[in-house]
């Protein structure tokens, strides 16, 4: 998705707006996530982008996208462009933290 949202509408009221376009955007990683996974991908990943407009945008989170929407309509921007690409996602192991009791007893011992 690659679309840019005016943050006026003269039928809504500026809340409402905001609103419709965090709708939009909830859909759309709705539908995405539906969507059949190639073979050996876990999950659907996205790079996103956000800003007053395509050259200007800034890489984003997945879970940041409300905030720069509503930043963006605080600072009075005139429209947001949102660009949203799906990519495979693999999932990684996590090395495991010492638990803290072993630190301890490591200090112990000398």
């Amino acid at each position: 998705m690659k679309k840019t949202f005016p943050l006026t509408d003269p039928v809504h009221k500026p809340a409402r707006v905001i609103e419709l376009i965090k709708s939009d955007i909830r859909k759309y990683l709705k539908r995405e996530r539906r969507k059949a996974l190639p073979e050996e991908v876990d999950f659907w990943d996205f790079d996103c982008r956000v800003g007053a407009a395509s050259d200007s945008a800034e890489q984003a989170h997945v879970a940041e996208l409300n905030k720069k929407i509503d930043s963006a309509s605080e600072s009075e921007w005139e429209s947001v462009y949102v660009e949203i690409l799906a990519k495979p996602g693999y999932r990684t192991s996590k090395i495991p933290a010492p638990a803290p009791d072993d630190e301890v007893e490591a200090e112990a011992e000398d």
